[in-house]
């Protein structure tokens, strides 16, 4: 079976419009976008066939082209990633093959968060969909809280079953607890990483879903899945004392610098 990465990434953006040609400072001060940076990382990801670029925007096409990445059109009435995913299978004609979704403003996501992402759909029989997640401790806790009281929708938290299968996601901090955590002690929260994998099958049953009630409200592609009913596998991944952020507001270009500089990454 392939195994495809795709990165979907669009300009128009209600919070951050551009944000895939936002360009970040590296640990010796080069500037590359955010774009890029993602590819780079998705490209040391071992074992994988073809990794391209998705968009439905020239110059974002344009700009991966310059660097190096192959990039495909797919339509502009792909509503989020997932579904910008199922396109570009079509486009490329894949029919068979797991296709792992490495969202456009992930730079820092470590090659062994996919590669434990791919073991585990691989290993599962009846696996459709499968995600990372990372288990908060009191540091990071503390931050997405901050987040929300800011008003801010950074960042996405998970509660799964005993079977590792996702109960729900949400961009509240879940579950629940009123409970003070030092920086460093392990907390039940664990926080979502913005990867997925799915069969071609449960990207073809997506792509011809409407929007779901609580996708909509929440903004979160995933839940048209379990609304459904369909299990997405919750795959704990270890950082490896690696930091990890996504860029979802223009306020965490600093905080996704700052980790570039301290881990080494040009």
């Amino acid at each position: 079976m392939q195994r495809l990465i795709v990165i979907p990434a669009r300009y128009s953006s209600t919070r951050f419009p551009g944000k895939p040609l936002q360009l970040l400072a590296g640990s010796g001060g080069g500037r590359k976008s955010l774009i890029q940076r993602t590819w780079e990382a998705a490209s040391m990801v071992e074992g994988v066939d073809q990794v391209v670029v998705a968009t439905d925007d020239i110059r974002i096409r344009d700009a991966a082209e310059d660097f190096g990445a192959e990039a495909i059109m797919t339509s502009p009435s792909c509503r989020n990633g997932t579904e910008r995913c199922a396109d570009a299978a079509e486009v490329l004609g894949v029919s068979d093959a797991l296709v792992i979704n490495v969202q456009g403003d992930a730079p820092l996501t470590p090659p062994w968060f996919v590669e434990d992402l791919i073991n585990a759909m691989e290993n599962v029989s009846d696996a459709h969909v499968a995600t990372p997640v990372i288990r908060c401790n009191g540091e990071v806790f503390e931050q997405l809280k901050e987040i929300r009281s800011n008003g801010l929708a950074g960042g996405t938290t998970v509660v799964f079953d005993e079977n590792r299968r996702a109960l729900y996601f949400s961009k509240q901090v879940i579950p629940w607890t009123n409970r003070a955590y030092q920086d460093r002690e392990e907390t039940p929260i664990f926080y979502h990483v913005g990867v997925y994998a799915y069969t071609i099958d449960a990207l073809n049953w997506y792509s011809r879903r409407p929007v779901s009630f609580l996708e909509a409200v929440e903004g979160l592609e995933q839940l048209r899945f379990l609304e459904s009913n369909i299990s997405i596998e919750c795959v704990e991944v270890d950082p490896r004392g690696r930091e990890f952020w996504e860029l979802n507001n223009p306020g965490d270009i600093a905080e996704i610098e700052r980790i570039l500089a301290a881990e080494g990454i040009e």
